[in-house]
């Protein structure tokens, strides 16, 4: 009898037991999960500041939203950088939010340097400048870009050739002229902060997917000639880069399967985003990035595989906003 009792008294020992554990068993392993995530983090943004330390970092544009925030990481990274704008005082101000907030015995003061992208005639000049800093660039970070959304024939000529200054040829020249440099030494990384309408054209924004797609073909034929030289060559290609307070339009825009394509290509990537997948892009020299939430990557591989498909849904996103504008 006493031996009956105590085999039942282990059975419900057991079975609590079991039960307690298989309660607990899912919060330890989603614990354990997002420790090992933490770590691997951690790890990874320790290497990815490491591999800038002591780097001449040059980014263009350094006064917008994501200049500033690449200029953050890599000067936390301890690289030594070159910050490009087209207004002192924003370069002074960006200078001095920069050295505030570091040690300057692991950091470097950035030299700053105006340029306007724009002006091709006098980027080289300009470059001369940018080598003369420190004789040598290490990593070009091509960030500067002008957009202009508008019905195709609404948009001057005029314009579409500053918006292919911007986005195209100030890129590639600047580009052109600090090659050689890490040629001769060969050496360097050159990255291009480009945008997902480098892939697929968007309406309304003929131009500026335009400009996005040429810049796009000319990184990736300079990356295949740069090989032979140890020139890594990146594209970084987020969806919208959006402003610290934007938040997306209120309206009822499921209705559509155009809004629900292309609306949600709109709601983007903050900037901190950016700037931290630059860093990592740069430490571990990957050579094309998409930062894209599963819809537009979608539209990416549909334009691929189904351009039919791909053009019907454009075409009735076109339909839709004539409808609606004749309607109002």
């Amino acid at each position: 009898m006493c031996t009956a009792i105590t085999v039942l008294s282990c059975g419900l020992l057991f079975s609590t037991a079991m039960g307690v554990f298989s309660v607990l068993a899912l919060p330890l392993l989603l614990l354990g999960i997002s420790g090992i995530i933490y770590i691997y983090q951690s790890v990874r943004w320790l290497l990815s500041k490491s591999a800038v330390q002591n780097k001449v970092v040059v980014i263009t544009d350094a006064i917008s939203g994501l200049g500033k925030e690449c200029s953050r990481v890599f000067h936390a990274g301890g690289a030594r950088l070159v910050l490009c704008g087209r207004t002192w005082e924003k370069l002074e101000a960006l200078y001095d939010a920069l050295i505030s907030v570091t040690d300057p015995s692991t950091t470097y003061a950035p030299k700053l340097i105006l340029l306007d992208i724009t002006d091709i005639s006098c980027i080289r000049d300009v470059a001369k400048e940018i080598l003369n800093c420190y004789g040598c660039v290490d990593i070009l970070i091509n960030n500067a870009s002008m957009k202009v959304k508008g019905a195709v024939q609404s948009i001057s000529l005029e314009l579409d050739k500053k918006i292919m200054d911007a986005n195209y040829f100030g890129p590639i020249t600047l580009t052109k002229a600090i090659l050689p440099n890490m040629i001769s030494r060969r050496t360097g990384q050159i990255v291009l902060i480009n945008s997902i309408q480098g892939k697929i054209g968007v309406p309304f924004r003929a131009a500026y997917a335009a400009s996005k797609h040429a810049a796009v073909g000319f990184f990736d034929c300079l990356r295949a000639e740069m090989e032979e030289f140890d020139i890594s060559v990146s594209t970084v290609s987020p969806t919208f880069i959006c402003s610290y307070h934007r938040q997306p339009a209120p309206g009822n825009w499921e209705a559509s399967i155009w809004k629900f394509f292309f609306r949600k290509v709109s709601y983007g990537v903050h900037p901190v985003e950016v700037a931290e997948e630059v860093l990592a892009t740069v430490s571990r020299k990957k050579q094309e990035v998409l930062m894209a939430n599963p819809i537009p990557r979608a539209a990416v591989y549909i334009r691929t595989f189904f351009p039919e498909l791909f053009f019907a849904i454009v075409a009735s996103g076109i339909r839709e906003k004539l409808k609606t504008e004749e309607e109002n």
